[in-house]
């Protein structure tokens, strides 16, 4: 079962982290068509990431807080990388900024950590 839920978490990790690297990108950009991809990326992403959710936790309560903690640790660093590479390759305008603000709010809607130990 541990295994199960390792994977699932790793997979939960995976999609929200695009999730939010599309939502940074989106909320960075100013060509509208790249908006309205970014945010097509972001509503699929969040439907798996969902689903993979309420996979691991009943959804009506907040993960442990140590699982927590890990899924915040590995998004962030995820979506940090992802967004370097980005800026690497030539993209610019990229409010690295906004990684850990957007990442708390849809940790917390998804009750993946409780609002108060988000900030």
């Amino acid at each position: 079962m541990v295994q199960n839920r390792n994977k699932l978490l790793d997979l939960f990790v995976g999609n929200l982290s695009n999730a939010v690297l599309h939502t940074v990108m989106e909320r960075s950009s100013s060509d509208e068509e790249l908006r309205k991809y970014y945010g097509k990326e972001v509503l699929n992403s969040m439907e798996i990431a969902k689903n993979y959710r309420e996979k691991i936790n009943p959804i009506g309560t907040a993960l442990p807080k140590n699982d927590g903690e890990n899924v915040r640790r590995k998004v962030i660093e995820r979506v940090k990388n992802g967004l370097n590479t980005r800026i690497a390759e030539g993209y610019e305008n990229i409010k690295l900024e906004l990684v850990e603000e957007v990442t708390d709010k849809i940790l917390a809607d998804l009750r993946v950590v409780s609002q108060s130990s988000s900030t």
